[in-house]
């Protein structure tokens, strides 16, 4: 029960001195403003994750459960730290995969800085064990699966942070391994690059990173922290993308491979037991939301047309009909069959248009009224069985029953009305040309 109180006492502490004290500075990373510590990094059996929580100048440490946030257990420990970010899409490292080491960084405040400090803590009673204390500018980068190991990106340059090397820390000597950790298989290599996205393998073991190759050629970073050794896997069919910082990396353990993902799906797949590099191709997922998001394209194309001709078909059909213009003048009103226009005679037949001419007149405005029998005032029958008082009628009235029947005549003149255009024919037969306009 005290330790109950004292736990809830110290995270209300936190949370407190979280609100009143404004944080700038970040994890172990060359950048500023990149902290995972709220979130903190999860255990490998599942069920709980550690976060760190500022507190003045101090940090609470605390265990929490992760389906109900219940914490289970916590520490106030002097100093500033914070859980560990290795990667620019804020993957978190620090537990050892065996869930009984933790590693915090104290955060970073510039680049480069003097010194870095680190604390290692047991998670049965988050009791420091060690405070690691560096000359030089370092950031996390993985721990091993026993957690007897810690890897450290070291920078080698106090104005390019892709300029650095990794190191082996032992935590229970204090000391660093000799040499640092390169690829055996091109030692005089030099890595460069900015960590984009991290993924662990399933034992602890290997800790994959996405570098973007500082400009040149992208590659993974594979590191084995059991036995302190790495190799890096060229991956030339990103070099030149823009969008690198999008790209993620995903772990087949039953596959045993390692696969760079973006937004389409997979673009490149490596086989772990080799470091080969395809080309992977598209998944089925980026298949199906490749053609998912085509299809709607298409779609909306045909949505946009079918709209566009639904509104030039009605503004086709509410267009007034227009009368035909024609650069002669109207023929006169036909006399007779074979009656020649008046005033043609003598003349070249220029005077007017001969033959047969056909057009819709507009019908007039009454030509659509329909009218309704009998009036609308005697389709109505007021019934009242019993009014009370008796209204004054006559007696013939009130002496004859009205029964209830129906207040609407079942029987009008036509159909309802459909719009007619009149026809009128003129003919000139001295010409055979026949013009139809409608």
């Amino acid at each position: 029960m005290n330790r109950l109180r004292v736990g809830t006492a110290v995270l209300a502490t936190a949370f407190a001195s979280l609100i009143a004290v404004p944080t700038g500075g970040a994890d172990g990373l060359p950048v500023l403003g990149i902290d995972v510590g709220g979130s903190g990094v999860a255990a490998a059996a599942g069920g709980s994750r550690y976060v760190t929580l500022p507190a003045a100048s101090n940090t609470v440490v605390a265990r929490v459960a992760s389906a109900t946030g219940k914490v289970l257990s916590s520490r106030l420990l002097p100093g500033t730290f914070t859980i560990p970010a290795v990667a620019y899409d804020g993957s978190a490292s620090g537990l050892s995969h065996d869930g009984k080491t933790l590693v915090l960084i104290e955060p970073r405040k510039n680049f480069p800085r003097a010194n870095t400090k680190l604390l290692v803590l047991s998670t049965r009673n988050l009791q420091p064990t060690r405070l690691v204390k560096l000359h030089g500018d370092f950031s996390f980068d993985a721990i091993s699966p026993l957690g007897s190991w810690i890897y450290l990106i070291q920078y080698v340059s106090p104005n390019d942070p892709t300029r650095y090397l990794v190191r082996a820390f032992n935590t229970r000597s204090g000391k660093f391994a000799v040499k640092p950790i390169v690829d055996p298989r091109a030692p005089g290599e030099k890595m460069r690059g900015n960590p984009l996205s991290r993924i662990m393998s399933t034992d602890g073991r290997w800790a994959y990173t996405l570098y973007d190759g500082a400009g040149a050629t992208p590659f993974v970073h594979a590191l084995d922290t059991s036995t302190r050794s790495a190799h890096c896997i060229d991956l030339d069919a990103l070099a030149g993308r823009q969008d690198l910082w999008r790209l993620r990396l995903r772990f087949d353990p039953r596959a045993h491979e390692l696969s760079v993902v973006g937004g389409q799906g997979r673009l490149l797949l490596v086989d772990l037991r080799t470091f080969a590099v395809s080309g992977g191709g598209t998944s089925g997922a980026g298949i199906v939301s490749s053609w998912i998001a085509q299809s709607l394209t298409a779609l909306a194309g045909c949505c946009a047309l079918g709209a566009l001709a639904l509104l030039w078909f009605r503004r086709r059909r509410r267009r007034p009909l227009r009368p035909v213009l024609t650069p002669q003048g109207p023929c006169p009103p036909q006399a007779g069959v074979g009656a020649e226009c008046a005033g043609a005679s003598g003349s070249s037949g220029d005077a007017c248009d001969r033959g047969k001419r056909t057009r819709k007149v507009v019908p007039t405005p009454t030509a659509l009224v329909t009218s309704i029998e009998p009036p609308c005032a005697s389709t109505i029958a007021f019934v009242i069985v019993s009014p009370s008082p008796v209204p004054g009628v006559a007696r013939a009235t009130a002496a004859r029953v009205r029964k209830k029947r129906s207040n609407s005549w079942a029987w009008s003149t036509v159909a309802t009305p459909i719009p007619e255009s009149a026809t009128s024919n003129t003919a000139c037969p001295s010409r055979t040309v026949v013009e139809t306009v409608t």
